[in-house]
């Protein structure tokens, strides 16, 4: 019996979301990892999976203690990398969630850096707008951006996104300057969400305004917008560096920067569990000091 062992199979299990995916990756048989993880749970004396033939569904049981074997196998690896000297060369596997849009624009460009640097650190990249669980599915960071919400998770700021409101200069040929938020009901709206209206907010000179807005076109994925904007679709407002080469390039136009909002912090998160793995403190530290000219 080699509860450690158990643990990250079961984790693995979690994150890989299925006993073949698990086997692949681990370099086993669907077979052994089901019959150790049967094994567990009758040592355990509760049922951690309710096992189907066309999903794996965790028990709350089994939540409860894939966070748990997630804190107590960092807390391994922290004392393994303390042995082997902890000023040496960080070490171990990454899980990290990014936006797709930031993450092309800017982390591309820096992590062949941070991989020539520590070469002994592994990143497992997964791009996607979406808001993961870094607990329930295993990631060991997460950058987000915008407002973070209460959570017992770490989190530790590492730059800041400008948005702008934009359209094509075709656009306010035909439609007109927008002068004020209020004007914007007139208009053609290309909002950021999947509801019938996103809200907008507006400051200028100490004061705070909102718009609930709605458009034709609704995306969650900024170049959608950008490119309906350049087509002459509407206004839309997005992260400055999604739009900004299209505004040195004439295709866009800025309007109501008077009204802009403070820019949205860009932040890094991780369980509390993974705040003394070296190889998380040092990607951190990395992303803050090379997006450091460039949010």
């Amino acid at each position: 019996m080699n509860p450690f062992e158990d643990m990250r199979l079961f984790a693995q299990v979690l994150e890989s979301g299925s006993f073949t995916a698990a086997a692949e990756q681990l370099g086993v048989s669907k077979q052994l990892i089901s019959r150790r993880l049967m094994q567990l749970e009758e040592r355990l004396g509760v049922r951690l999976l309710n096992r189907s033939t066309r999903r794996l569904d965790v028990t709350p049981l089994g939540h409860a203690y894939h966070e748990a074997a997630l804190r107590l196998l960092a807390e391994v690896e922290q004392v393994e990398q303390s042995i082997a000297g902890e000023h040496g060369q960080p070490r171990g596997t990454i899980r990290l969630s990014a936006p797709l849009s930031f993450a092309v624009e800017h982390l591309s460009q820096v992590f062949p850096a941070f991989m020539q640097r520590y070469p002994q650190v592994v990143l497992e990249l997964d791009l996607s707008d979406r808001s993961v669980d870094l607990l329930a599915e295993g990631f060991d960071l997460a950058l987000r951006i915008g407002q973070l919400e209460d959570s017992s998770l770490i989190a530790r700021r590492i730059g800041g996104v400008e948005r702008v409101w934009v359209c094509s200069p075709g656009y306010l040929a035909e439609r007109g300057v927008p002068e004020e938020p209020a004007a914007l009901v007139a208009h053609d709206c290309l909002p950021y969400g999947h509801g019938r209206t996103v809200q907008w907010r507006f400051e200028r000179e100490g004061k705070t305004q909102q718009l609930q807005l709605g458009g034709r076109l609704r995306a969650n994925n900024g170049e959608v917008l950008r490119d309906a904007a350049i087509a002459g679709l509407g206004i839309t407002y997005l992260p400055l560096f999604i739009v900004r080469k299209a505004l040195e390039e004439g295709r866009l136009c800025r309007v109501l920067d008077d009204y802009r909002p403070a820019p949205l912090a860009v932040s890094a998160l991780y369980p509390a569990h993974r705040q003394g793995v070296r190889a998380v403190q040092v990607l951190v530290e990395f992303l803050r000091e090379a997006l450091r000219d460039v949010l």
